[in-house]
């Protein structure tokens, strides 16, 4: 019974570390391919906090809605936000402050968020020239990749791209770990012409990411 105790306490320690470890960073080689994803960064409110987003149209970021809105409901205005595009060690490829925020009506029930409706888009205040990355609503794979920037690890993208994943109580739950920072950021699914965006980070669960499907964004 001793041993067995031991070893489950090595388990729960092999899972916080990698939980608090989150994504691999991405070789910064590779990042010119994913400039779309950003950090979703944001000022004049209480203090200096981030996300991560991605360019689905020109002028709009994907992102999550507790990052924008906070916990209940309640956050900075949409121009205190900055979506800063392919941002790697000091550099971005775009930087465009928001315009105006929407948020799925279901994501807040009673000032209490449900991540199952954890959505949320930046409008920004021009279009950026980056080419932005396209939705698929389908469920397209079983393996998925995940993208975001960290708060232990700001400057450079992280990624993962062999997550097993399905949808279970309407979230999609994958098997790769997240950190502070990925929220926001795409879960992405090969398709006959490229990656596509298929969810959005919303939080770490017991065995791994847990994500909204970008079909919430029609659903009322």
């Amino acid at each position: 019974m001793k041993g067995m105790r031991s070893l489950l306490g090595l388990l729960l320690c092999l899972a916080t570390t990698a939980a608090a470890q989150g994504l691999p960073l991405l070789p910064a080689k590779d990042h010119a391919a994913w400039q779309a994803v950003g950090r979703v960064n944001a000022a004049g409110y209480r203090k200096r906090e981030m996300c991560s987003g991605t360019l689905i149209a020109p002028d709009k970021v994907l992102t999550a809605a507790h990052c924008v809105a906070g916990t209940d409901g309640l956050g900075p205005l949409p121009e205190d936000f900055t979506f800063v595009a392919g941002w790697l060690r000091g550099t971005a490829a775009d930087s465009i402050a928001g315009k105006s925020l929407w948020v799925h009506p279901r994501a807040y029930n009673e000032g209490q968020l449900d991540i199952r409706f954890d959505v949320a888009l930046l409008t920004l205040e021009r279009p950026s020239e980056i080419a932005p990355l396209p939705l698929v609503s389908s469920d397209p794979a079983t393996v998925f990749g995940i993208l975001g920037y960290s708060t232990r690890r700001p400057h450079m993208l992280g990624a993962a791209f062999e997550c097993a994943g399905n949808v279970s109580s309407a979230i999609l739950r994958l098997n790769c770990p997240v950190t502070a920072g990925n929220s926001g950021g795409p879960v992405v699914a090969r398709t006959g012409e490229g990656w596509a965006v298929a969810g959005v980070i919303s939080a770490m669960g017991r065995d791994g990411a847990l994500a909204v499907p970008v079909s919430r964004l029609t659903q009322r």
